[in-house]
């Protein structure tokens, strides 16, 4: 049975890795338009900047230049100021006591142009202008220009510039918007042409037809090809599954029937008649794993019901028949009663192989069947379990460190384990109190974890 959850929490996932990418391709013109703009703002700026510079400077100058000249023409008289905004003062050598008094902060200035900003004007406004100063043997002149306006131009522009920085960054945001719905648009088809399939037993419709010769449609393609090899794949295995089922089940039912009619003979051998047994116990064991291999083949349950207590009991008389001179006691307790929605072959394999590995591995004491209300539980007296077994115990390959020379392939927990996936049951592994190791196959998964954790005390050697 599939976990609960598991289809809804994929297409989340979906639709959140699609809501990431297009809020990438969004958040991906909201920047270009931004870093655009902005840097169409600086450059704007840094070029009124320099050129009104330039511009001022040269102006400045030339007028200077002018203001000495015309002074020194006719010293009795100033000389009149070239242009408008522009005001001049001279003073003389014998008469820089008023540059003290009026303009303390020019006495310092060398010859050259400056920005000032003196504070506020007449009437409360800020105020700042350029002053070029010129110093001779005779006087020294100033020229001041007034660059209010200029300044307050340039706030204004700086307003200007700010207002379409944010307006082209909310058009690259609705730009990004569109472009992302309009790429997204395919993909989002494709996935919804692909979450609309849902398996079964007709072939899944081609997706390459239905979109242009583009990435999509290449993805679209590929999945195509991809989906006809995997229907080629399942079909083999379907097929083959069913010869399986059908070339071996032939051999076990003559078995079974020659072992049956065998046992209806008078006066059998003790020997004969325990190898007898122990043939038609091996042909069940082979019908329920090969049933049970089938079902999980095919990812679907089987139908029927079974009473724990009799499977656990028929599991371990077949042990007992195979324990040979081997001093252990193979006890079954609890409750009688239990039954469980689910066919005895799969009971049988899941349980038979905790029940298998406890025998396998006890070589002395007792293994005990503990039926309960809702699980039941086997534990022996067994070498215990380490940190690393409790780890990697249910995965497929993997043989405990006690496993030694003996045989099996390391895949019986590993078919408990998807025989719990298929029916949802939980099967759990701990130490035991003292010694031992101690499973339990809970039929009812709520509230159960799917594996207990080892304690941290090292179990007791047997």
């Amino acid at each position: 049975m599939p976990e609960r959850g598991s289809a809804a929490r994929p297409a989340q996932k979906r639709g959140l890795y699609r809501r990431r990418l297009r809020s990438r391709i969004i958040l991906s013109f909201v920047l270009l338009g931004f870093c655009l703009t902005s840097l169409f703002a600086f450059a704007t700026k840094w070029t009124r900047a320099r050129v009104e510079n330039q511009l001022v400077e040269d102006v400045m100058e030339r007028n200077i230049d002018e203001y000495v000249r015309r002074f020194y023409a006719d010293p009795s008289h100033n000389p009149p100021v070239p242009i408008d905004q522009i005001r001049g003062w001279v003073y003389s050598r014998d008469r820089l006591d008023r540059l003290y008094q009026e303009h303390p902060d020019w006495v310092d200035l060398k010859p050259g142009v400056y920005r000032i900003v003196s504070g506020v004007d007449e009437e409360g406004r800020p105020f700042a202008y350029r002053l070029a100063v010129r110093k001779t043997d005779e006087a020294w002149f100033f020229l001041a220009y007034d660059m209010t306006q200029a300044q307050r131009g340039e706030v204004q522009l700086n307003r200007t510039l700010l207002i379409s920085v944010l307006v082209f960054s909310l058009l690259s945001l609705v730009l990004g918007w569109w472009s992302a719905s309009k790429v997204m648009r395919p993909v989002s088809d494709l996935a919804a042409r692909l979450r609309a399939y849902r398996g079964g037993t007709s072939e899944p419709k081609p997706l390459a037809p239905y979109f242009t010769d583009d990435e999509v449609g290449q993805l679209a393609g590929a999945l195509d090809d991809y989906s006809n090899r995997l229907t080629e794949v399942v079909q083999r295995d379907r097929e083959f599954n069913a010869d399986v089922s059908h070339e071996l089940r032939t051999p076990l039912a003559v078995i079974r029937g020659a072992t049956e009619l065998l046992l209806t003979r008078p006066n059998l051998d003790d020997k004969v008649l325990q190898r007898l047994q122990r043939i038609q116990r091996a042909e069940q064991q082979c019908s329920d794993l090969i049933g049970a291999l089938l079902l999980l083949s095919r990812n679907e349950r089987g139908q029927g019901s079974s009473n724990v207590a009799k499977v656990a009991e028929q599991l371990l008389e077949a042990h007992r028949a195979q324990l040979g001179g081997k001093p252990l006691e193979l006890v079954l307790e609890g409750v009688s009663d239990l039954v469980i929605d689910a066919p005895e072959s799969a009971l049988s394999v899941a349980l038979g192989n905790l029940i298998g590995n406890a025998v396998k591995y006890t070589q002395e004491g007792q293994v005990r069947v503990i039926v309960h209300e809702d699980a039941v539980e086997v534990a022996d007296t067994g070498p215990g379990l380490s940190q690393e077994d409790a780890a990697k115990l249910f995965q497929r390959g993997y043989r405990g460190t006690h496993a030694g020379h003996s045989q099996g392939g390391g895949i019986g927990l590993s078919i408990v384990s998807r025989l719990c996936d298929l029916y949802g049951w939980r099967v759990g592994v701990r130490p035991g109190e003292t010694r031992g190791v101690v499973a339990t196959l809970y039929f009812s998964g709520e509230g159960v974890p799917a594996l207990e954790p080892p304690r941290e005390e090292p179990p007791a050697a047997s």
